[in-house]
Order: C-alpha cells, then sequence, then structure tokens
C-alpha cells in the first residue's frame, strides 16, 4: 500500500443526471505522499464533484479513481478510515451537543477502544488548540471554532489524506486565520488536497490543479499560475490582494505570502522614507 500514490486519477469522468455536459472530463493527476495541492477554478469547474469521488460520494462515469491504491466506490468504508473530509458548513459537519463528543464520534463508529479513543480525542483537540474545550456547547461555538472541531474529528481519527472542500467560505475573517493556520501543522506530513475560491490561501502550496468546465486546464506551481495573467483570466481567478499591490509597487513574485508581505513593506518604508 506504501508504493501507492496518495490519489490516482485517470480520465475521471463525471456528469450528474440530465446535465447537458459532464461536471469532470477526462481529469487525470496524481497526489503524492505529503504535498499540499490546492484545487481551483470557477464555480460549476468541477472542484466539489472532485472532491466527492474521492471517499465514494459520487461513483465515476468513467476513468478511474484509486486513493492509496483503493477503489472509493467499491471500498468506501476502507477508504474512509483513511481520508479525512472537510466541508463548507461547520454545522453539517457537528453531531453531538458537547465538543470532545463530537470529536470522538467517528472513532466511536469505528469501534475503538474507549481507553484508546480518550488519547485519541485529547491529542486531536490539543493539534488544533481547543483544549479545555472539552464540555463546551458546540452552538455556543464561534464559525472558526465550530471547523476547528470538525478537524479535530477527522484527525482522532488518523487520516493519511485531508481532503478539503472551501473549508473557510463561509467564515469571517479570523475564523479562516484560524483553520489555515491549525492546517499549516500538517504541512508535508500528511497529504492535502484543498478546493478553495481565496487563492492566497495557496500561496505555498506545491501545485494547484486549475479546473474549468470539468476539465484541468493546469496543474503547476502557485507563483507559475500567479505570474501568468492569462491563465487566471482565461479561468475567471481574481489574483490576490496581496499580489496585485505588489504589482502596483514592482515587487517581483516570492514563494511565500510572508515573503511578499515583507518586500512589499520593505519597498512601502523606502518610498515614505524617500
Amino acid at each position: 500500500m506504501a508504493d501507492h500514490p496518495s490519489i490516482l486519477c485517470e480520465n475521471l469522468t463525471y456528469s450528474y443526471p440530465g446535465a447537458e455536459s459532464p461536471a469532470l472530463s477526462e481529469v487525470s493527476f496524481e497526489a503524492r505522499s505529503g504535498e499540499y495541492i490546492g484545487v481551483v477554478g470557477p464555480n460549476g469547474g468541477g472542484k466539489s464533484t472532485l472532491v466527492r469521488t474521492l471517499n465514494g460520494l459520487l461513483k465515476p462515469e468513467s476513468g478511474e479513481v484509486r486513493v492509496f491504491g483503493l477503489d472509493p466506490a467499491t471500498e468506501p468504508f476502507e477508504v474512509r478510515k483513511r481520508v479525512g473530509m472537510l466541508f463548507q458548513n461547520p454545522d453539517n459537519g457537528l453531531v453531538s451537543p458537547f465538543v470532545e463528543d463530537d470529536v470522538a464520534f467517528g472513532l466511536e463508529n469505528l469501534g475503538v477502544e474507549r481507553e484508546e479513543m480518550r488519547g485519541r480525542v485529547h491529542a486531536a483537540m490539543l493539534s488544533v488548540g481547543l483544549e479545555g474545550f472539552e464540555r463546551r456547547e458546540t452552538h455556543t461555538l464561534s464559525g472558526g471554532e465550530k471547523q476547528r472541531v470538525a478537524l479535530a474529528g477527522l484527525l482522532a481519527v488518523e487520516p493519511d489524506l485531508l481532503v478539503l472542500d472551501e473549508p473557510t467560505s463561509m467564515l469571517d475573517a479570523a475564523g479562516r486565520r484560524e483553520v489555515l493556520e491549525r492546517l499549516d501543522h500538517f504541512r508535508g506530513k500528511k497529504t492535502i488536497l484543498h478546493a478553495t475560491h481565496h487563492l492566497e490561501e495557496l500561496f505555498e502550496a506545491d501545485r494547484i490543479l486549475v479546473l474549468k468546465d470539468g476539465e484541468l486546464a493546469a496543474d503547476i506551481p502557485p507563483e507559475r499560475l500567479f505570474s501568468d495573467g492569462d491563465l487566471m483570466r482565461e479561468n475567471r481567478l481574481v489574483p490576490p490582494t496581496l499580489l496585485r499591490l505588489a504589482e502596483a509597487l514592482g515587487v517581483p513574485p516570492r514563494r511565500t505570502a510572508d515573503e511578499l508581505a515583507a518586500e512589499i513593506l520593505k519597498r512601502v518604508r523606502a518610498r515614505s522614507s524617500g
């Protein structure tokens, strides 16, 4: 199993009943262990459809999907032991009135022994900064806190692959920052597939897949995508604010958002002092 890529899609095609064109059309890519891969594109491009084929929620019309060598359509239970999925609306992922019970829910379904469950729940809550929240009622939490509870529930199951379907789209700026900071801890430790409309969340991704009209328009590093204005326009992608500011100041692209912000600040200070 260790020899298999985390994700392998070959000519993946899926059509919704009654649709005039496929939601996914012959999409092919693979994700290696520990990679952080972004998925972007306009509404209707196929991002969420792709995500749902990875744990068997949707069965491909043709082509192939393998997750750690397993077929999600025929072996969904085995796949879901290794894949954690985080969706847009944090309220949809909460099933218990208290935080620690919610985090334990997946482990209970897997029949994990009580003592082991306690340890894994504690470790998962610690990893997302929720220590002390054990008996908090989930309905009293902020959006960012709810999404972190959902993330802790995934991590307690100890998945090898995290699949994120626009996990910050319903959060305010503070909530987005909370979730992204916690996800950053797992960079390189787990394979991550992150679908989002917010391109600034993918500055430090290893690669970005661009989906348009169900087809894979590009599979490139973020710095190449962000510097290709034609590709961005063709796929109706809006450059992150930081990049637009950098361009206005004549700052060349940088590998990380922090490096770019530091160079922008340096230029602004130089202009102010001049």
